[in-house]
């Protein structure tokens, strides 16, 4: 398996995992490789970190009570509350109209910007057949929104 950076015309950074360099160079040809975020066909390899694998196994972390740090779920619940706080000051609350205005903004009705509302389950997998990209995330009652 082959991971590649690859670069859109619009300068979105991304992935692709592929057989090998002539399966990239293959699906390139044949246009089925494009950006995740804007969809564009205009895609190139960039330059990516080298990783060296010296046989050396790297030595494992000292403990939590070693290392005077929290446990794993309280860094994770820490991480999560960090991501939300930047997702609710950074988007749009639509509410209610939440699949709708993220159909028109999908078809470029309506200015492109990152909303956050509800919808149920019926409504977000509709939304993710129409090849919107959605994606539910809990949000804990002390961190609803305005």
């Amino acid at each position: 398996m082959k991971i590649f950076d690859l670069q859109c015309g619009a300068g979105h950074r991304f992935e692709g995992w592929f057989a090998s360099a002539e399966d990239y160079a293959a699906q390139r040809t044949r246009k089925l490789v494009e950006c995740p975020s804007c969809g564009s066909e205009e895609v190139e390899r960039v330059p990516s970190a080298t990783r060296f694998n010296t046989g050396v196994p790297a030595p494992l972390p000292a403990a939590p009570a070693e290392q005077g740090q929290q446990d794993p779920m309280a860094i994770a619940q820490k991480l999560y509350s960090r991501l939300l706080d930047e997702i609710l000051t950074r988007s749009e609350d639509v509410g209610s109209e939440f699949p709708a205005e993220a159909r028109r903004i999908h078809y470029e009705e309506a200015p492109a910007r990152m909303i956050r509302g509800q919808a149920s389950q019926e409504e977000h997998e509709a939304l993710l057949e129409e090849g919107i990209a959605v994606a539910r995330l809990p949000v804990p009652p002390a961190k609803r929104w305005n």
